[in-house]
């Protein structure tokens, strides 16, 4: 994951873009791209986490922390200058937020506030977790250890997760019991009612479009 993260590289004005169509289309409370880019604390915490990690990533680590830290005060986000995160995400309310040094984030992921991506070892190497394509972390979930959370998983609200997820599947519950087949209600506490498909546009700006789109007029009818 590291390294197809890390070739999806696009440039800054169109990655900014694709982080307010991300945001626009992922909250429903959103009113205009401008309250986004002037409010919206997640999309600035990702936006310090790019520059910190790029320091870091040229062995500034001194001047990559200084700006995590800068960020983590402004925003009440936590993302260490190491962690690797993809295109398309959204940490919606973002309050606690926490992502560890080792963190891997996949691209179309959702975030809610009180998530924490972090470790359970003191030793240096992969401690902490990879969150795959397409995945909804619920408010408060705690995900812990160097665990794989696959492609399109829903993590519950308030969970806590030791344990690897399967793609597709529904963890919920403390410790976090894996559900690959959940039953409705346990799929609706996971996703966080999450729209259908919402994450599967492979560009936001296509689902801005579909948004955006004016309604056909209708024909009268004959009678």
């Amino acid at each position: 994951m590291a390294e197809r993260i890390g070739a999806e590289r696009i440039g800054i004005l169109k990655r900014i873009r694709e982080d307010l169509c991300t945001a626009r289309h992922r909250d429903p409370a959103a009113r205009s791209r401008l309250i986004i880019l002037l409010s919206y604390q997640g999309v600035h915490a990702l936006w310090y986490h790019r520059y910190a990690h790029w320091l870091w990533r040229h062995r500034l680590w001194l001047y990559g922390r200084l700006v995590s830290q800068y960020a983590r005060r402004t925003t009440g986000i936590e993302i260490h200058p190491g962690a690797q995160i993809g295109r398309r995400v959204f940490i919606d309310h973002g309050m606690g937020v926490v992502i560890g040094e080792t963190a891997e984030i996949g691209n179309d992921v959702l975030l809610f506030h009180g998530v924490t991506l972090g470790g359970t070892s003191s030793s240096k190497g992969k401690r902490h977790p990879t969150i795959g394509d397409r995945v909804v972390v619920g408010a408060g979930a705690k995900i812990l250890g160097a665990v794989t959370i696959g492609n399109d998983a829903r993590i519950g609200a308030n969970a806590v997760v030791v344990k690897d997820v399967p793609e597709g599947a529904t963890a919920i519950g403390v410790p976090a019991v894996v559900r690959e087949h959940p039953k409705e209600v346990e799929a609706k506490t996971a996703a966080s009612c999450v729209d259908q498909g919402d994450s599967h546009f492979s560009d936001p700006t296509e689902a801005w479009a579909v948004e955006t789109k004016p309604a056909s007029p209708t024909k009268p009818s004959d009678g």
